[in-house]
């Protein structure tokens, strides 16, 4: 109760709202969601959590992902200038927009991803790490095997429309936490609401940054064929929760679920490390006294796959596998 009174006083009505909000009316080829506990990696919540789904702009977390990863080995510093080639000049919105030849430098290349999400930035990023936007392709699902999300397969570095570019909740919130895990110095790019690049402010596009208490990332994303995708990182009174909606109607009804899910299993978190435990290998089994239910009303309608409700055993979802 005394987290619920938190969280309804920091959100205001938006919170109250969310409490009461229609049911989910994206359809079930779209819909997936999961809310794992970040200090153990236990799963709370999930439905359709493995069922393939269309990434959008979360793609760019992998896309950030190998930035850093390039910036450790050397490859790259913030201060490199990425040349912004005729190709990722030449994608839709959301951009930056470019003229012919300018470059960016790559401090401001990873706020633009983070941020506002840029399409332009993301090719020019994937052509000069990878050599060709399909070659980091490549280098991407590779990355995604190596940590350990096992239905990811990665065609483009923006997230831009392509029917063979998929993943699943499950792999997002894998992504998630080895991104706050593996690069917790570069973390911080995920938690900004606005940056300015050329004199102008430009703002992001995660509206529960800044407005959700606790709530300190991570990344949005849309298509058409996806609908609104969010990957959250919460953490309150040493608990922390990663949390992946995808296929919302509308921006407001997908944070209005991560906001309900956060008032929900909260209370349900474990404390503890996050560097120490998310990674370490799980049990065998998990104890459990008995299947999550379902949300009761009248809270938040949320669907149920049944053939992924938790059950007594189930091992910690993605933690172990993780290199």
């Amino acid at each position: 109760m005394a987290l619920l009174a938190v969280v309804t006083l920091v959100t205001g009505c938006a919170t109250s709202e969310t409490l009461n909000v229609a049911p989910q009316a994206a359809a079930p080829d779209k819909f997936a969601a999961i809310v794992v506990d970040a200090s153990n990696g236990r799963t709370l919540y999930q439905a359709y959590a493995t069922a393939p789904r269309y990434p959008a702009s979360l793609t760019k977390m992998m896309t950030l992902y190998l930035t850093f990863e390039a910036m450790q080995q050397g490859r790259v510093a913030k201060t490199t200038f990425i040349p912004v080639s005729e190709n990722a000049r030449s994608q839709p919105p959301s951009k930056l927009g470019f003229k012919r030849g300018e470059q960016i430098e790559l401090d401001a290349a990873i706020r633009a991803l983070a941020t506002k999400s840029a399409n332009d930035v993301a090719v020019a990023v994937g052509e000069y790490l990878g050599g060709s936007e399909e070659g980091f392709a490549r280098q991407m699902t590779a990355k995604a095997r190596q940590l350990g999300m096992t239905s990811t397969v990665f065609r483009n570095a923006s997230g831009l429309p392509d029917a063979q570019q998929r993943t699943t909740a499950r792999d997002m919130a894998v992504l998630g936490m080895a991104l706050r895990k593996h690069f917790p110095q570069h973390y911080y790019y995920f938690s900004a609401t606005d940056f300015n690049f050329r004199g102008k402010r430009i703002r992001g596009h995660n509206d529960l940054l800044g407005r959700v208490n606790g709530v300190d990332g991570i990344k949005t994303g849309y298509i058409r064929a996806s609908g609104f995708n969010i990957v959250t990182s919460v953490q309150a009174d040493g608990r922390k929760l990663v949390i992946v909606v995808m296929g919302g109607d509308t921006a407001r009804k997908r944070n209005a679920q991560v906001e309900e899910m956060i008032v929900r299993y909260m209370p349900q978190a474990a404390g503890g490390s996050l560097a120490s435990q998310m990674f370490t290998p799980a049990p065998a089994a998990t104890a459990l006294a008995a299947p999550l239910p379902a949300p009761a009303a009248p809270g938040m309608p949320m669907p149920v796959d049944t053939s992924a409700t938790i059950q007594q055993g189930d091992a910690p979802v993605p933690m172990g596998e993780i290199q």
